[in-house]
């Protein structure tokens, strides 16, 4: 068995359980098997089982190598395999995701005569720290972020659409070899800069104005995620005083992210630059979330408990958002090593202003 079913059997330990069940594509991913719908995953304390449909077997024989297989009708019910290993295994206690699991479902593994044992935030502690080659893999995800982000700013200018700007970031990460965007890519331009998560619109560039361009691209099932603001010539006083105020935030947030800190003392840190700036009602989320394959820890917010630690990956993303004006984001992606943050990222961070085109 590979080293992460035996990291999925510690947590087994932990919470008294007999097996876990996986439904999940991301623990899928991290586990290294077929990803599809069709396929669930059973771990035990014995073994470990690929229960699929026959769609999924010639994949799995290719690249599963420790879990065995278990087929069965397209269109059947995974749950009769289920059952059958549940007899096999001895099972009593049955842990599975708590995300991935419907209430119908959950009535039928009562069923099945097994204690169902919903689990939540266990699964993204277990995921925390990054190996190696988990850090090689987001190191090459940001890499081409922040190339696939250079070149966009080649074709940026007025009078452009937020979808053409879109369609740029698209467009380039899928050629540079992305198999996804890590999430729905964040264009706002102008007094839409304001909003945090704002997707593009017909809107166009107008001079001087913020261009925000928050996006992540997803290579080997690890992801980065990225937000710079830039305009296409000289922006307003007021935006300058923005932007310069989130930039000291995101660098005492860097800071501040040090092995043994508690995740909300870092958010604090930023916080606390911005608030005294006077604009402490416009940071409206928290600082950062960790990097991997999605669903990640730690959460550095203000609620944020986890004690950092190396090998952690986490992003670091203050911003401003004044309504009716326009918002200001900077964000990069951080690893913990030795003790200190090690911002991954390499597009600089300083106020950008592009000709006039």
């Amino acid at each position: 068995m590979n080293a992460r079913v035996e990291s999925v059997r510690a947590l087994m330990d932990e919470r008294g359980l007999d097996a876990l069940l996986i439904k999940g594509k991301t623990l899928k991913r991290y586990l290294g098997t077929v990803t599809g719908s069709g396929c669930k995953v059973l771990i035990t304390r014995a073994g470990g089982y690929l229960i699929m449909d026959g769609r999924y077997v010639n994949e799995a024989a290719d690249i599963e190598h420790d879990l065995e297989f278990r087929v069965h009708e397209q269109g059947v019910s995974y749950l009769g395999e289920l059952a059958t290993l549940i007899g096999e295994c001895d099972i009593h206690r049955l842990g599975a995701e708590a995300s991935q699991v419907l209430v119908s479902e959950y009535q039928k593994l009562c069923d099945l005569d097994v204690e169902p044992v919903l689990l939540d935030g266990e699964l993204a502690r277990m995921r925390i720290i990054k190996d190696e080659y988990e850090i090689a893999a987001v190191q090459h995800a940001v890499d081409v972020a922040d190339d696939v982000y250079a070149k966009v700013l080649e074709h940026l200018h007025i009078g452009m659409t937020e979808y053409e700007i879109s369609a740029l970031v698209h467009y380039y990460s899928i050629a540079a070899g992305a198999e996804a965007m890590s999430f729905d890519t964040i264009v706002a331009t102008g007094e839409r800069s304001a909003l945090p998560h704002g997707r593009p619109t017909m809107r166009t560039v107008n001079e001087g104005e913020p261009i925000l361009i928050d996006f992540g691209v997803q290579i080997n099932g690890y992801q980065s995620d990225m937000t710079r603001v830039c305009f296409i010539g000289q922006p307003s006083s007021q935006m300058v005083k923005v932007y310069d105020t989130v930039l000291a935030a995101h660098l005492a947030g860097i800071e501040a992210i040090r092995e043994g800190v508690v995740a909300r003392d870092v958010d604090a840190a930023a916080r606390k630059v911005i608030a005294d700036a006077g604009y402490g009602a416009y940071f409206t989320h928290g600082l950062g979330h960790g990097i991997g394959m999605g669903g990640d820890l730690p959460l550095l917010n203000t609620s944020g408990d986890i004690v950092l630690r190396n090998g952690m990956i986490m992003s670091c993303e203050p911003g401003v958002y004044l309504p009716g004006v326009g918002g200001v984001r900077i964000e990069d992606d951080v690893l913990l090593s030795d003790g200190v943050a090690v911002p991954l990222n390499h597009t600089p961070k300083q106020l950008r202003i592009l000709e006039v085109r």
